[in-house]
């Protein structure tokens, strides 16, 4: 997989000078926008979140958010997808250690002529749900007016439904979903995933029980095999970042899907993160 930017950026993000712009309000762990200093002088944007700022979780061991966030990126990475912007750990940092990802710039969703169209996740009045929309779940707003939760029928989407069954995702919201300026659909926020627990939480069930493209899956299957070799540099790499427990859980996941090729329906407990943008 090639990353936007180019190697100068990847140098940047892995070993230039980090300086912290400002932080992103509202997220529950420490985020920060930063500027990594490519070896020729230009300031890189990247997103900085350092261990030091995650909140502790019930299910999950504190102090292993970043590291999944960069496992995420070697998954994404490894099946040939650009879902996951180019991440990289960090051992130091202005607040120390962390993950450091590449900054996506994304489309104004105000056209030029004025015109806000449908967001590729969205709310809408239950008789504005468009042809190529799923209707996820309906409930009200803040007004008591009745809306429904949509996604679009994307395939950069449902490439994306099929990392996060992989990941075992618990948090794919609406606004961990960017449209690039580039074209490309990104995915980010993966710090509660690789679980080896089931975790699914997700907005994007509008391909459950369907089956899996043929070549998102034999991208999937050639994935398992490579994880299958314990001395190979993929799993090494993951199990640098989660536990050894975990990667076998994911190498389970990926054989799964290979075996029964459909992606899986909502569970009836909490198959949407909360709030769902």
């Amino acid at each position: 997989m090639t990353d936007a930017g180019g190697n100068d950026v990847i140098d940047a993000l892995a070993h230039g000078e980090l300086e912290v712009l400002g932080r992103i309000p509202h997220a529950s762990n420490v985020t920060l926008v930063a500027t990594a200093t490519c070896a020729d002088g230009n300031p890189v944007r990247c997103v900085y979140k350092p261990v030091s700022g995650e909140a502790p979780l019930w299910d999950f061991p504190d102090g292993t958010l970043a590291g999944r966030e960069v496992a995420a990126y070697l998954v994404c990475a490894d099946l040939g997808w650009d879902t996951v912007p180019h991440t990289v750990f960090r051992a130091s940092g202005p607040l120390g250690e962390g993950m450091v990802q590449r900054w996506v710039d994304v489309v104004d969703p105000v056209d030029p002529g004025g015109q806000s169209g449908p967001e590729l996740v969205d709310l809408c009045g239950p008789d504005a749900v468009l042809a190529d929309y799923f209707p996820i779940v309906s409930g009200f707003d803040g007004r008591g007016d009745e809306v429904v939760l949509v996604h679009a029928d994307d395939p950069r989407l449902q490439r994306m439904a099929v990392l996060d069954v992989l990941l075992n995702n618990a948090d794919r919201k609406g606004g961990h979903i960017l449209a690039g300026v580039d074209g490309v659909v990104y995915g980010i926020d993966h710090g509660i995933c690789l679980h080896t627990h089931d975790k699914l939480r997700t907005v994007l069930w509008g391909w459950a029980g369907s089956a899996v493209p043929g070549g998102l899956l034999a991208d999937v299957d050639a994935f398992a095999q490579r994880l299958a070799d314990p001395h190979g540099e993929l799993a090494a790499g993951l199990r640098g970042l989660i536990t050894a427990d975990e990667v076998a859980a994911l190498l389970n996941r990926a054989r799964r899907l290979v075996d029964d090729p459909e992606l899986p329906s909502p569970p009836d407990h909490r198959p949407i993160p909360w709030p769902p943008f």
